[in-house]
């Protein structure tokens, strides 16, 4: 297991996460720094606690934001894909039609 130093808000913080996830936890850490100098800057220095846990009440929000987005894009993509299956079924069908039709026509003229 790797250990790492992060930095919020100016303070270090060691913590550990699996090898290879090193460059995933200092976004993630950056992520997080930004968000709480960002609370800190609008409200105004809290206690630590309170800082860490706006922020990440603020990040579980956009989270929660993001994923009604996501299952919305979803939704729609497969409500697309659904159209366009039915249309070219229609389209598959018409061109059956189609060929049949024209093998009738090719049928009659031979037989005449």
């Amino acid at each position: 297991m790797a250990q790492l130093t992060i930095q919020v808000n100016g303070r270090p913080y060691t913590v550990g996460c699996e090898d290879g996830q090193e460059p995933h936890l200092l976004e993630i850490a950056r992520l997080f720094d930004r968000q709480v100098r960002q609370v800190s800057q609008d409200v105004g220095q809290l206690g630590e606690t309170r800082l860490f846990l706006m922020g990440a009440l603020l990040l579980a929000d956009e989270l929660s934001d993001l994923k009604l987005r996501l299952a919305h894009a979803q939704s729609e993509l497969s409500r697309l894909q659904t159209e366009q299956n039915r249309e070219a079924s229609r389209i598959e069908i018409a061109a059956i039609r189609a060929i049949d039709a024209a093998a009738e026509r090719i049928e009659k003229l031979a037989a005449e």
